[in-house]
Order: C-alpha cells, then structure tokens, then sequence
C-alpha cells in the first residue's frame, strides 16, 4: 500500500448504544469510518478518514443531530492532520497473520507458509475495512466457513466489499465467480490490488454500486449467496432489496452490527421472508446468516 501524505481525521467518543448512529452520521461527509470500544469503560470510538480536509460545520451539524435523536449531549469532535504514513509498514507492524476458521489472513509481507488444509487470503488493508481482525469481518469468515461445509453455491455477491477479503475468500472456497461492489472507489481500488494479489483476477470482478444499482448487480441476479458487512441501518433499509436480488433458498451472511441490534436486523428481515440459519457473536458484534424461504409473502420491512 500507497504512503499516503495527505490524511485528515475526524474522532469522537460515545457510548454503545448511540455509537452506530453516530458512526453512520459520520459515514456520509467522510471516506472511511472505524469504530473500536474500550470494554471496561463502554465507550467507543467513531473515527472517519479522509484525503481532503473535512467540512467542519456539516460534520459538527450531524453529529449534534444524530447525538440530540438519541437524547445525548453533543460529543466534542476532532479534526487533525495525519502525520504521513507508510501503510505497509503500519501493517507489518500491527497485523501478524490469524486464522478465522479454515481461513488463514496475512499481509503480503508475510513470506511463511500458510498451515497445512487452510485457505490463504493475501489481504493489505489500507484505507478499506477488512483485514480480518475485527469481529464482524471474522464472523462473516467463520459464516463461510460453516456454509462450505454444508452448501455449494454458484452465484455469489459480496456487497460493500471494503477490503475484498470476503470476495476473495468466497472464490477460493468455491472455485466460482464472484462480484464484489462497494460505493466507495478507494475500497474498489484496494479490493482490484487484492484481487491480483490473490491471483483470482479471472473470477472475482470489482465494480463500483450505490447499493444494488449498478448493472452488473442487475445482469447476475439472482444470486445464491450474498455477503455484507457493512452498517446496521443500510442493512435495514436495502432489506427488500437483498431479498428481490436472492433466489429462493439462498442464503445473506449480514454483519457491522452490535450484538444488541441483531433481533432488530432480524425483524426487518423476517418480513422480507428471510428465516435464521445462524447467529455469530465476536466480542460485542454480531454476523446473522439467513436463508430466504422457497415461498412465501414479503411484507414490508420497517427502517428503524
């Protein structure tokens, strides 16, 4: 990865129950948003990141709105320069490999070899979400996992690709081809370096979609199995959406959320005539995998 020289940050502090609200009002003025949480303390961490400076009032606006919405006084923002830096050391020095089922994660420093029976995945992160450390990325490994030992699949979409780790672990788990899409062209960007690192350029393609927009989305629907692991509300919202993309008896392996809201998840699409099939809890978050009944009715399905 790149050094970047040009990097702004924006930081603040709530509590569990405000911190995906926050995190996603955030989202909309920033390129990338982390969260990470000090147990002891329950207090987490929204910072997004960007290579152009911020806009200060429009941040400092929805921030006090989505903090007044949950009856919060507004957190105090920051908004700081990067100093340089070179990714590829930082994850040298920050993400030795791990292993998420049969899946075994190192960053293209690593010169071992990988176990005997796992599943390598050659993953640099940069500014894009998923290099499998954290909990939801790890519940959605372990959610493939599982399914590969049961289901075959032919058709698969990684929604909000990120870093395109889950892309890339569904090919090698299925030998198939899969599209990867996300609305954020530096995850796109890393995502196709990813891609050629893992040298499963000929069956993942990365495309750039808002959502389900995009034409190549429409062209391979339905699919068999979709993956997302993005943000609680988005999910909520594009709930029909992932069931008129899913063929009947497919499954979605749904993560980004906190642990509490995953019967909220759930709810929204059950009406969207999704049943469970399994729920993975990591350190606070929560990956739902859910299978679309072969019949039914769709009802509407409530944003919350």
């Amino acid at each position: 990865m790149k050094r970047v020289d040009r990097l702004w940050r924006v930081a603040l502090d709530v509590r569990a129950d405000a911190a995906e609200a926050l995190a996603e009002a955030l989202s909309h003025h920033v390129r990338t948003v982390t969260s990470s949480t000090d147990a002891a303390q329950a207090v987490w961490r929204i910072e997004g990141y960007d290579d152009a400076e911020p806009e200060r009032a429009r941040i400092a606006a929805a921030v006090a709105a989505a903090a007044a919405k949950h009856g919060l006084p507004t957190p105090t923002v920051t908004i700081n320069r990067v100093p340089p830096t070179d990714w590829l050391a930082r994850n040298l020095e920050t993400f030795p490999p791990v292993r998420r089922g049969r899946y075994f994660i190192h960053g293209s420093h690593y010169r071992g070899a990988p176990p005997a029976g796992s599943i390598p995945l050659n993953v640099d992160a940069g500014m894009a979400f998923g290099s499998g450390r954290h909990a939801s990325t790890s519940g959605c490994l372990i959610a493939l996992d599982g399914l590969a030992r049961r289901y075959r699949f032919r058709r698969p979409l990684d929604l909000g690709s990120g870093s395109g780790i889950l892309g890339i672990a569904t090919v090698k788990t299925w030998r198939v081809h899969v599209l990867a899409a996300d609305n954020d062209p530096e995850a796109v960007s890393v995502t196709r370096s990813n891609i050629r690192r893992n040298r499963v350029h000929t069956r993942l393609r990365a495309i750039r979609s808002n959502g389900f927009d995009a034409p190549a989305i429409h062209r391979r629907q339905p699919f068999d199995l979709i993956t997302s692991n993005i943000l609680l509300r988005p999910l909520c919202r594009l709930a029909r959406r992932f069931s008129a993309h899913v063929k009947p008896g497919g499954f979605v392996v749904l993560a980004g959320l906190i642990a509490e809201d995953g019967n909220w998840l759930l709810s929204a699409y059950r009406r969207c005539g999704f049943r469970l099939s399994r729920r993975i809890t990591r350190d606070g978050w929560q990956t739902l995998v859910l299978r679309k009944a072969r019949s039914g009715s769709v009802s509407s399905a409530r944003i919350p």
